[in-house]
């Protein structure tokens, strides 16, 4: 579903560094549409605004340590008893 912002921060990548190294970039309709210290932050802010699922949140830095893939859902589990 995200696949458009995470190709825009591969494709830019680079550059983001170079700008904005170590922190946690938003990225939405492949452009960024916000820098935070936290993903934490980055999420509780941006969530504000924008529908979750969304934007992309991404750590910037170099290589591909940093890539991440986080899913959010409404699913819960709760554990089944057997008897």
């Amino acid at each position: 579903m995200l696949e458009k912002e995470f190709q825009y921060y591969l494709d830019h990548q680079s550059e983001l560094v170079k700008e904005h190294k170590g922190k946690y970039l938003v990225i939405k309709d492949q452009k960024v549409i916000g820098t935070y210290d936290t993903q934490s932050e980055a999420y509780s802010e941006t969530q504000k605004e924008h529908e979750v699922g969304t934007f992309l949140i991404q750590l910037c830095d170099i290589g591909t340590e940093s890539y991440t893939q986080t899913y959010h859902s409404r699913v819960s589990f709760r554990k089944a008893y057997t008897t």
